[in-house]
């Protein structure tokens, strides 16, 4: 049987691709129009998802999350202004990325130590992270939803319950 925790990231990527597919139905512009929400615009939600994923993965592999933290602040510019095409692509290989990661550990439940320069040393585990990267992303992509009501044009649902049907 599968983890808990990894059908809970599977059905973060599967709803990440479900409003990222929305996103491509909308007019080009939409994706980077500056709006008063939250986040300046949509684009900026979904690299700000990518961002936190891609921490996170460099964290469970190992990496403090000062260095996770550095190597996403030298993709931030470029990732920002990408298109919605170029982001579908970038959360596609992330997705690869952590299979492939996830694949290979013995103990999805290790523990490991974080290191955050805000909070200070927590003690958790690999599966707890995943659970942490599953639900920040469903907050955001419930900010984009909301900035789409706000610019005149309808989200998508993405809930676990959907996934579970779609499956």
């Amino acid at each position: 049987m599968q983890h808990p925790a990894l059908k809970m990231l599977d059905y973060h990527v599967w709803a990440n691709k479900v409003i990222i597919d929305r996103l491509k139905e909308l007019p080009e512009e939409i994706y980077h129009k500056d709006i008063q929400s939250g986040f300046s615009s949509v684009s900026k939600v979904l690299s700000h998802i990518y961002f936190v994923d891609c921490s996170w993965l460099d964290i469970i592999s190992g990496k403090s999350m000062n260095e996770a933290f550095d190597t996403v602040n030298q993709l931030r510019e470029k990732v920002e202004l990408t298109s919605i095409i170029e982001i579908e692509e970038l959360f596609l290989e992330l997705s690869g990325r952590y299979n492939n990661f996830l694949s290979s550990l013995d103990d999805i439940d290790k523990i490991i130590i974080v290191d955050n320069p805000y909070a200070g040393l927590l003690e958790t585990t690999i599966s707890e992270s995943i659970l942490h990267v599953v639900t920040h992303g469903s907050y955001h992509r419930g900010n984009i939803a909301t900035m789409l009501r706000q610019m005149g044009h309808t989200s998508v649902m993405q809930d676990y319950g959907l996934y579970l049907y779609s499956k």
